[in-house]
């Protein structure tokens, strides 16, 4: 990240060193924040923020993973941030993923599959998910930042990832 760059910033508890340490840089940074909570800590470390629809365009967007295999495919979301985190990362010329040793699995699935459902139908949803295969889905208290139903699927070791990522999709 150099001066005057527009940077996403994404959510959780590895990307928030990421963030404090983009706001020691004193760079000039526009930043767009994928949570409630990341606005908060951009904004207490100096980081000026906008919306999506204003900056447009990203340089880089910064955000961390749950779980990453060796293969560098990932589990993301757990911080409840998913769908704002997905627009963040496709507006980003380059997504950088930062993520500790504990992150690391031989192959996803031990921490689970955070998805964000519209609360239109997560009983629905949650049948779809059951009929691919998932051992249990969890549904949380809180909300997503837009109001989106919080699920914590589990499939157990993900043998394909790509293949389970496009029947998400297509729920």
């Amino acid at each position: 990240v150099t001066d005057g760059m527009k940077v996403g910033l994404g959510t959780g508890s590895t990307v928030r060193y990421a963030i404090e340490a983009l706001g020691a840089t004193g760079f000039d940074l526009t930043c767009v924040a994928t949570s409630s909570s990341t606005e908060e800590l951009a904004g207490r470390v100096g980081l000026r923020l906008v919306a999506p629809d204003e900056a447009l365009h990203l340089d880089v967007t910064i955000d961390g993973a749950d779980e990453v295999d060796a293969d560098l495919n990932l589990t993301k979301g757990g911080g409840g941030a998913l769908t704002r985190e997905k627009v963040v990362a496709t507006m980003a010329e380059r997504f950088v993923v930062v993520a500790d040793r504990s992150k690391v699995v031989p192959r996803l699935g031990p921490f689970g599959t955070p998805i964000e459902v519209l609360p239109f139908a997560p009983g629905v949803v949650t049948g779809h998910l059951l009929g691919l295969g998932a051992a249990t889905v969890d549904r949380r208290d809180d909300l997503s930042d837009n109001g989106g139903v919080l699920l914590d699927v589990h499939f157990g070791e993900i043998t394909d990832p790509a293949g389970l990522a496009a029947d998400l999709s297509a729920i």
